[in-house]
């Protein structure tokens, strides 16, 4: 790849890694709260509440914990990592890119 090419890549992964930052966990939410199934079969738009922000939760964690998935708990914790994937992306490309400026 030229070197054009690596830093359009890197500068493409810093935008990626800071939109991941940013407006990933609630994308993701967003995304599953309107496509999603709460394992009872129920379409989770359909509920409301604390029963629509569980079944969210559990559907980002792969699932109830009765049905072999995460549960509530890994969809928390997927939530939690995505701002630091994000970052440590754009941290990354970043540095890349500043280096090549100091080079």
């Amino acid at each position: 790849m030229s070197e054009t090419g690596k830093n359009v890549a890197a500068g493409a992964g810093l935008a990626a890694g800071t939109g991941m930052a940013t407006v990933g966990p609630a994308a993701l939410t967003s995304a599953v709260s309107t496509y999603g199934t709460a394992s009872t079969g129920t379409a989770i738009a359909s509920l409301s509440g604390a029963a629509a922000k569980s079944a969210t939760l559990a559907a980002i964690g792969g699932g109830s914990v009765a049905t072999g998935g995460g549960g509530m708990a890994l969809g928390s914790a997927v939530l939690a990592t995505i701002p630091a994937v994000g970052a440590v992306a754009a941290i990354g490309c970043g540095l890349y890119l500043l280096g090549k400026l100091f080079k």
